[in-house]
């Protein structure tokens, strides 16, 4: 009987795809001792989005969850995603900075360190395979799959031998948009079986609807290790359930070593508590036969629909995912997993929100035409990228052989706050809300973003709905005020309203009702739109061609001018984060900063002066 291993993904994978990886260390601590019993070939708990999340939502120290994980889970193997010469952060490192990770996450706790890059660029792995092996613990080299016009089986299979050839210990298959079909899934593990002496790993999100399929026709095609996630945050954006996948194999002939009587009580565990994120279940997270067209892998898209309800523009996403496949061919075809997924996501948001394609184009997608994240797939779009980077040289060698040592240098930087080199790599990482993070960690005022209690939400008081308005139909406008209605018991109820000032009643019948959620921040006993908005009151709106906007809510990382500094048109001013990336925006004419109405750290607004550039 033929030994198929599996990998559980609940601890990090899992919720990362369905509740933006939000599921907190202290949640995870008492199922732990359960998961570590069940003779998985590893658990996936560390690497990925959850360093960022730990630090900008959860105000957890990443480091002491792993220390805390590794604690908890003592028989089992802890696997980490680790994304090469990018690490966990959204830009390449300098070498040592890449072994002092793998060290420190080697130290702490990983056993089995999943490494890619995002272009498949096959120089963007290579440090982190030698720290890896160099500490003696198990490299797993990835191929990111994707279909594009440059990519074929043939293409794949030539990745899978560098990455032998650089001493890995296993071959993964990285299907994060779940774009295989089993025909392809078949022809591709197969060839690899044959063309390499790697054992096969194969990780293959649900949304498309084929992961099922796909993970059994790799099993049969060759493949000894298979991933998983746990039925209470499986399927959708996520993976096959690790109950159905065990069931399916052991019918099959296969050995798992996986006790499915053991499992219950961890999914009932983890159902109950998945509750409490409510606020962070993404919409978007069911079966989905789009991503075979957009792409969008399931780590991506609920993180990407909280970013656009936190910019107001949810109601943008499907604008957003048809714009996505546009940006990805303008770049190249990269295959969209970090950095690249947020890369062409904020940029195709940025696209959408603005209404003009490449109005303001993000640092990351200008460092990416640089080659500074390395070599694109396919032919770049040459109008863009000239309006991206202009003239300016791009890197043909590997993109970290330009960087010179900067851990000494990180280290003096946070030397205030950073007690350890964990904290030196957080702040690597992320150096702006890592500073925030680290100095609150050593004032003891760190406080997690609240969660919010589901019943309580839906039952607040004060909610408003319009008494008063104008509607405009087919181009006219209408004056409508609600001046009364009858008892809200009647089957037909009675309202008197006044169009254009002329008074009439109108019988309303009930068929579906909404609810009327109360306005954010909403303290008063009127529902006044003007008593509702009192952020940046003192910032004016633009009233001239000199007044610096941005396109999209953010905060300010950077001002890169004073007042009385002169400018040109087109030169970098303010460097905004917004959905995680870093945007760049740029004097919108040339002349004198006569006025700057932010300091950094401060969140803004579109519409709103920031700064003003007089001739």
């Amino acid at each position: 009987m033929k030994k198929i291993n599996i990998t559980e993904l609940v601890l990090r994978d899992g919720h990362q795809c369905h509740i933006a990886t939000r599921l907190r260390t202290e949640d995870m601590i008492p199922i732990c001792s359960k998961l570590d019993n069940l003779n998985f070939w590893s658990i996936e708990a560390w690497g990925g989005a959850t360093f960022d999340a730990c630090v900008r939502y959860l105000k957890e120290d990443p480091w002491e969850r792993l220390i805390r994980l590794r604690k908890a889970l003592p028989n089992s193997k802890i696997q980490m995603l680790l994304r090469g010469q990018n690490l966990l952060g959204y830009r390449h490192y300098s070498d040592d900075v890449v072994e002092m990770f793998v060290k420190k996450s080697a130290d702490n706790g990983v056993d089995i360190f999943r490494i890619f890059d995002a272009l498949n660029d096959i120089r963007n792995i290579e440090v982190s395979i030698k720290a890896v092996k160099k500490y003696k613990k198990h490299a797993e080299g990835t191929i990111c799959y994707t279909t594009s016009p440059v990519h074929n089986i043939e293409y794949f299979v030539a990745l899978g031998k560098k990455i032998e050839e650089l001493g890995c210990d296993s071959i993964a298959i990285k299907d994060m948009a779940g774009l295989l079909t089993p025909q392809d899934t078949k022809d591709l593990v197969s060839s690899l079986v044959k063309n390499t002496n790697l054992p096969i790993h194969m990780h293959c999100h649900a949304t498309s609807g084929l992961a099922s399929i796909n993970l059994i026709t790799a099993v049969e095609s060759g493949a000894t290790i298979i991933d998983t996630c746990n039925s209470s945050y499986s399927e959708g954006a996520s993976h096959p359930s690790t109950e159905s996948i065990v069931v399916a194999l052991e019918g099959m002939g296969y050995k798992t070593g996986i006790d499915l009587s053991k499992i219950d009580e961890i999914t009932d565990y983890l159902k109950e508590n998945r509750k409490k994120y409510w606020q962070f279940e993404s919409e978007f997270t069911g079966l989905d036969p789009k991503v075979l067209i957009n792409q969008v892998p399931g780590g991506m898209i609920s993180n990407l629909s909280n970013q656009l309800r936190d910019q107001g523009a949810i109601d943008k996403m499907n604008d957003v995912l048809k714009e996505i496949p546009t940006v990805r061919k303008d770049l190249g075809y990269p295959p969209l997993v970090t950095p690249t997924s947020q890369i062409v996501g904020t940029q195709a948001a940025l696209n959408v929100i603005t209404g003009e394609r490449y109005k303001t184009i993000t640092s990351e997608v200008k460092n990416y035409f640089l080659g500074q994240y390395g070599m694109a797939p396919g032919k770049l779009n040459a109008n863009i990228k000239k309006k991206a980077i202009g003239d300016e040289k791009e890197i043909t060698s590997r993109p970290a052989e330009k960087l010179k040592p900067e851990f000494n240098n990180l280290k003096v930087k946070s030397e205030s706050f950073a007690s350890t080199e964990e904290d030196i790599l957080t702040y690597a990482m992320f150096p702006d809300i890592a500073t925030t993070f680290l100095q609150e960690r050593n004032a003891g005022t760190l406080e997690p973003e609240i969660l919010l209690n589901k019943n309580a939400e839906m039952s607040k008081g004060d909610h408003f709905a319009p008494s008063e308005f104008n509607i405009t139909l087919h181009g006219e406008t209408y004056h409508i005020n609600l001046t009364g209605s009858g008892d809200p018991s009647e089957h037909e109820r009675p309202f008197y309203v006044s169009v254009d000032g002329i008074s009439e009643e109108v019988l309303v019948e009930t068929l579906d009702e909404v609810l009327v959620n109360k306005p954010s921040g909403t303290e008063n006993s009127k529902g006044n739109k003007e008593n509702r908005n009192t952020k940046n009151e003192t910032r004016i709106k633009p009233n001239h061609d000199g007044c610096i906007t941005t396109a999209m809510p953010g905060k300010i990382i950077d001002i890169k001018v004073n007042i009385g500094d002169n400018v040109s048109a087109g030169d970098s001013i303010i460097v905004i984060e917004a959905m995680k990336m870093e945007n760049e925006i740029q004097a919108s004419k040339s002349g004198t900063v006569v006025a700057i109405n932010i300091k950094k750290g401060d969140e803004v607004s579109p519409n709103e002066t920031l700064l003003e550039i007089q001739s």
